[in-house]
């Protein structure tokens, strides 16, 4: 029974402690490491490992965060109402999230391969790096096996939408539920603490570089550009004056 109180006061607290590290940790990092805000490219030392891991991990990522999203925020009774069964609502998770947790599996694989393979690459991994690799791989080999276990009817007696979930949710209107958490299986509990590392150590490694992504660039304006092709027209006024470019001045 203490042990319960105990596991129940843990997920109660510990997502808190984990924001509050992760925000406070990412404002400092910003405001006095603005220079260290960066993946640190290493493209220069080797790019043939890179040009194939880094997209299988970042897209693969992507499709896990999308199903992530997808799985904790929406209530069940939403699913329910648009008619979406509980069985093809797992098989939909493990058709979309096997292959991209594979990827993405196989993607980290061969970054931290090639950082332990090249020299330069190995000697340019910082500290704070070299242990948050294991963790994030730790996470996601504990996201496949819930994945998997899912599909299994094991997971559809043990939904983790009716527990998980709604203690997620119960987070962000501050009254956690950490008597649901201790109602899920071991193996969502063991992704969720591993998760909960993850996102502390977040704002002191190379992942931080993600709460800069380009997003805007999707948005921007297009970009007119003058033709550099060199043409004779009628308002040029001199032979092979680029179109709207300034009429040319001599020196002096």
């Amino acid at each position: 029974m203490a042990n319960t109180k105990l596991l129940e006061v843990f997920w109660d607290v510990a997502p808190y402690v984990t924001l509050s590290i992760a925000g406070v940790g990412t404002w400092w990092r910003y405001h006095y490491d603005q220079f260290g805000w960066t993946s640190r490219s290493t493209q220069i030392y080797e790019s043939r490992l890179l040009s194939i891991g880094s997209p299988l991990f970042h897209f693969g990522s992507l499709v896990v965060i999308m199903g992530h999203v997808v799985g904790l925020c929406i209530p069940e009774w939403v699913t329910q109402d648009i008619g979406m069964s509980d069985h093809f609502y797992h098989l939909q998770a493990l058709i979309l999230g096997v292959p991209a947790g594979v990827a993405a599996l196989v993607g980290i694989g061969l970054l931290i391969y090639r950082r332990w393979r090249s020299g330069p690459v190995r000697l340019s991994t910082s500290l704070s790096d070299k242990l948050m690799y294991p963790v994030l791989v730790c996470a996601m080999v504990a996201g496949m096996s819930c994945t998997l276990m899912g599909a299994t009817h094991y997971g559809e007696v043990h939904d983790y939408r009716q527990n998980v979930s709604v203690w997620f949710r119960s987070i962000f209107v501050l009254d956690p539920r950490g008597d649901l958490m201790i109602q899920a299986p071991l193996y969502f509990q063991v992704h969720v603490t591993i998760a909960l590392a993850l996102f502390a150590l977040w704002p002191f490694t190379r992942l931080v570089h993600a709460l800069s992504a380009p997003v805007a660039y999707l948005f921007r304006p297009y970009i007119v550009y003058r033709s550099r092709d060199a043409v004779r027209s009628r308002d040029a006024g001199e032979k092979n004056q680029l179109v709207g470019s300034a009429p040319r001045r001599r020196g002096w």
